[in-house]
């Protein structure tokens, strides 16, 4: 039977239902205004709210898609972000299929190496060496190479092997099959649910990622991704040929503010249409191993 909600609890949850829609208004407004703003002729807008579009216009839109350079930047960042996360659950996948096992040779002494690299980093002047010295500088493959290998999915991907039966591995050994065939053939499709988790993550981290760009391929204009794109126009200014097709333009239609907020929502919106439909994923990789059977 069913008690009777009380008039305190009915209080409490509408209070908190009011709080969850205030935050989400605070959050989803910043969006809201660069969207609006970006469809806005600029010399109409002013300095208060601004919740749709004023004098709607897609100049800005059509300016930047006139630029070669914003369509190769977005094929960079689809692109790392779709191989990225495919050769990480390789590599990364296998690695924490090993370190699940108990048997493994000095596998305690591995463990904590992977523990250690978590929260202590050799710093940005080895790292950017090690990153020259394997001649990945100015090359698309430093945005894949270096991130095959991430201790955070390796620690999800072993903890979730770790949680499974023991008997589905020595079923699949008596039928024998081998280590690399027990782990592609019987675990991996097991662990969809990590595994799903831990490419979101990696492929969020490809899209959002602009320090790669500015630190190894800032001088290889080809191979810029839509955040460092993004960043020199919020950050460093327009790029050259932006401001060029600009010119063509009255002030009051296309400034280099609108360009900005546009080329904020065309870095985003790929993340933003893809997300809804993931966060499940997103949400059960935060709690893969916080709670033991």
């Amino acid at each position: 039977m069913k008690s009777k909600p009380s008039a305190a609890g009915i209080v409490f949850d509408s209070l908190n239902s009011l709080l969850m829609l205030l935050v989400f208004a605070v959050m989803l407004y910043p969006f809201l205004y660069v969207l609006n703003y970006s469809l806005s002729s600029s010399g109409k807008v002013g300095s208060s709210l601004l919740l749709l579009p004023v004098g709607f216009n897609m100049e800005s839109y059509r300016v930047l898609l006139k630029d070669a350079s914003i369509y190769r930047a977005l094929f960079v960042s689809i692109s790392r972000s779709v191989i990225g996360p495919a050769s990480m659950i390789i590599v990364s996948g296998m690695a924490g299929y090993v370190l699940s096992k108990k048997e493994l040779v000095f596998g305690r002494f591995f463990r904590w190496m992977i523990f250690f690299t978590m929260y202590f980093s050799a710093g940005l002047i080895p790292s950017y060496l090690l990153i020259k010295n394997l001649s990945l500088t100015n090359t698309y493959f430093v945005y894949i190479v270096p991130s095959m290998v991430s201790a955070f999915n390796i620690v999800l991907i072993r903890t979730y092997i770790e949680s499974l039966p023991i008997s589905v591995e020595e079923a699949a050994l008596i039928d024998g099959a081998n280590e690399f065939q027990v782990y592609w053939r019987v675990l991996f499709p097991i662990c969809l649910p990590v595994n799903a988790a831990v490419i979101l993550f990696s492929a969020i981290g490809h899209w959002n990622d602009f320090i790669t760009t500015q630190l190894y391929n800032a001088m290889e204009t080809s191979l810029y991704t839509m955040q460092y794109v993004l960043y020199n126009a919020l950050a460093v200014q327009l790029q050259r040929s932006l401001e060029e097709a600009m010119r063509s333009y009255t002030e009051n239609t296309v400034t280099g503010q609108s360009l900005k907020m546009a080329i904020t929502v065309i870095t985003v919106a790929p993340i933003v249409c893809v997300y809804p439909f993931l966060q499940r994923f997103f949400v059960s990789g935060l709690l893969i191993g916080s709670v033991k059977a």
